[in-house]
């Protein structure tokens, strides 16, 4: 199956999910294996910071139930539910995150924001910002706390304990949306649940990677398998 579409519409991107099943955001170390190298520049961020893909992202993910974050080499992509449980059955090796973080296997600020995460989900970034009282850097704000919120959120998005479930837009007084969509984290038991929590730990994890690289094989036969399990590690 040759990793082969365009995307010109959010039902072109919907469409590609399904049947590619992993569509990373931005280009990465695979040639070719990204929604930026096939998309319509109109498309990939419009002038107007609407109808593109940056605005589709919240849609898509409620609209096709898929799994959403920073899940390969720190960048975001979209991953089909059937694959995402073998993603997180490998990511996890077996663990459930008390169980990692038991074992000495998780840091205690991961463990700190997982927490966070589990008791107010869905929650949106800013509130756990606020509410753990980490620092904030941003064009029109900046705050004092703790550091380190970037480094374990993407860090429990690609162990696949946190994903994002949607995106939120603030708006102005007369109804309209302002800025970028703010980002919505849950964990994959609460957004994919019961789906997930049922069938996640079915197989053992060595399993579910011979089943994530027998797929990227189908999509890059062509692709040496030391390349594509660097991109799954």
């Amino acid at each position: 199956m040759a990793y082969d579409f365009h995307v010109r519409s959010k039902a072109d991107l919907m469409d590609a999910i399904q049947k590619f099943g992993i569509i990373p955001y931005f280009s990465n170390t695979i040639p070719g294996f990204s929604l930026e190298e096939h998309c319509s520049p109109s498309v990939l961020f419009s002038d107007t910071g609407e109808n593109d893909t940056w605005e589709w992202k919240g849609p898509v993910i409620q609209a096709t139930g898929c799994a959403y974050g920073k899940l390969f080499e720190k960048k975001a992509a979209y991953v089909r539910s059937d694959l995402y449980l073998d993603l997180a059955n490998y990511r996890r090796d077996g663990y459930d995150f008390d169980a990692r973080y038991d074992e000495g296997l998780a840091k205690h600020q991961d463990k700190q924001l997982y927490d966070l995460i589990e008791r107010k989900e869905p929650v949106l970034s800013k509130e756990l910002r606020e509410s753990g009282g980490y620092a904030y850097s941003g064009r029109w704000q900046k705050t004092e706390g703790k550091k380190g919120f970037d480094t374990s959120i993407t860090r429990l998005q690609e162990q696949c304990y946190v994903l994002i479930s949607n995106f939120v837009y603030t708006l102005d007084k007369r109804g309209n949306r302002r800025g970028w969509g703010v980002a919505e984290y849950s964990t994959p038991e609460k957004f994919l649940n019961p789906f997930f929590s049922e069938n996640v730990y079915l197989r053992k994890p060595d399993e579910s990677y011979a089943r994530l690289m027998e797929h990227l094989l189908s999509l890059f036969p062509a692709v040496p398998e030391a390349s594509l399990m660097k991109f799954l590690k």
